[in-house]
């Protein structure tokens, strides 16, 4: 199957078919051509491999050579479980809980769209769909959700105050008592999304959280490949299933490092959840100084406060990244501010995590300078730019200050109408 069907460089291969043999690249960026390849064995996915292309393509025998070398091993245990998976996708779409997705959006009507299109073409049936729209200044949200057609299915609520943790929190309002899955507009859901999600709350019924891998749809420009090679959305995660609770502290620990938890642009909540910690803290996320990690501090306090977070490869996403260098350096800036303030807001809510903070500081160092054995730098390669490093370093150093100023800006009464771009506006 293709789900994306070969956009730029990105495949996505059925393991159990013949694999294809990929084409010259039409064009080559500063450090070459290169494909991005899901792998799957009977719709599940089991892996990701990224290749440098010759000027002439690859045959179908070394396409499958490269896929074997890199994840024969997991495509052999996954087949060996294809039966057991089958009856688990079929107990889900059976029993699986009733889910209202959940889409933050800021006058992106073509984003929308798309996004909407892939979430009506679900395997899965027992769900229905809240497109928040975040101070809208015009009506093009409404006339999407309008053709859609879908009254009874489809459904849009205005969030007057701009910012994304502010419309995922009249989100929270609107669906208390419900299972949530939320998925960005700049996003475009597997027809398994859904699916994977119920099967992960079913195997784990004491789940407050399942994540699921965000990979990329399409990798057309330079920007698109680096921000990939800087661990995409996904950080690295894989396509292991996880279990992250208080039991998993002593081999990973809830505060440091972060990416196996999951990220904000594909997290499902069970009910009363995100209100047993307060909610998404409006002075982070899009729209706001900090410009991200309202995911971040989320995922963590509900590990601190002894939850359970599932990490699903089967509930998968594709996010179309930023095509150009500039946007990807606002990005990386907003991804490195995000971190720190998130951060910030945690120490100012649970001091008493700063001791363990401060055990784990030597490994973040280390980590921050990079190196051959650094997990920030190991996947970028040499033509990846410096300064787009530079830009997340900075964003690091002024996060901790951007919180504080948006916290006090939070303190006087917000105007409905302004905006402050983020990362991603909402995205």
């Amino acid at each position: 199957m293709s789900v994306v069907a070969e956009a730029g460089r990105v495949l996505d291969l059925e393991a159990t078919a013949p694999l294809p043999p990929i084409p010259a690249p039409q064009w080559s960026g500063p450090g070459g051509a290169r494909a991005w390849m899901l792998v799957r064995v009977d719709r599940d996915p089991v892996g990701a491999l990224m290749v440098d292309l010759p000027v002439d393509g690859l045959p179908a025998a070394a396409v499958e050579e490269l896929v074997d070398a890199a994840l024969g091993e997991q495509i052999r245990r996954a087949s060996a479980s294809a039966d057991q998976v089958a009856r688990q996708r079929e107990e889900a779409i059976a029993a699986g809980p009733e889910i209202t997705v959940v889409v933050c959006t800021l006058d992106r009507p073509a984003a929308l769209a798309r996004c909407l299109d892939s979430i009506l073409a679900q395997s899965y049936g027992r769900f229905r769909v809240l497109v928040v729209d975040n101070a809208p200044e015009r009506t093009a949200t409404a006339e999407v959700v309008r053709l859609v057609g879908r009254p009874d299915l489809v459904e849009r609520i205005v969030a007057p105050v701009s910012g994304l943790s502010r419309a995922r929190n009249v989100a929270v309002a609107a669906t208390r008592g419900e299972t949530v899955a939320w998925i960005d507009d700049d996003e475009v859901a597997d027809p398994l999304w859904l699916c994977g999600i119920a099967r992960a709350l079913l195997a784990h019924p004491d789940a407050g959280i399942v994540s699921g891998p965000v990979a990329p749809a399409e990798l057309q420009t330079p920007a698109q490949v680096w921000f990939e090679q800087f661990g995409g959305h996904s950080k690295g995660r894989g396509f292991t299933p996880a279990v992250f609770s208080p039991d998993t502290a002593t081999t990973q620990s809830p505060l440091y490092p972060l990416p196996p938890f999951g990220a904000g642009a594909n997290l499902a909540t069970c009910p009363g959840v995100i209100e047993s910690i307060g909610g998404f803290d409006t002075a982070l996320g899009a729209g706001t100084r900090s410009m991200g990690g309202e995911d971040t501090l989320a995922l963590t306090r509900v590990l601190l406060d002894g939850g359970t977070i599932v990490y699903q490869p089967s509930a998968l996403v594709w996010h179309y990244h930023r095509r150009d260098l500039a946007g990807l350096r606002r990005q990386l800036y907003g991804y490195g501010s995000g971190l720190t303030a998130a951060y910030t807001a945690l120490l100012l809510r649970h001091p008493g995590v700063l001791p363990g903070l401060v055990r784990l500081a030597p490994t973040a160092l280390r980590d921050l300078a990079g190196g051959s054995a650094s997990a920030r730098t190991a996947t970028i390669g040499p033509d990846f730019p410096r300064a787009l490093l530079a830009a997340n370093m900075r964003g690091m150093v002024h996060g901790p200050v951007s919180y504080l100023a948006e916290r006090r800006r939070g303190h006087r009464a917000p105007d409905a109408r302004r905006r402050t771009r983020g990362t991603d506006q909402l995205a």
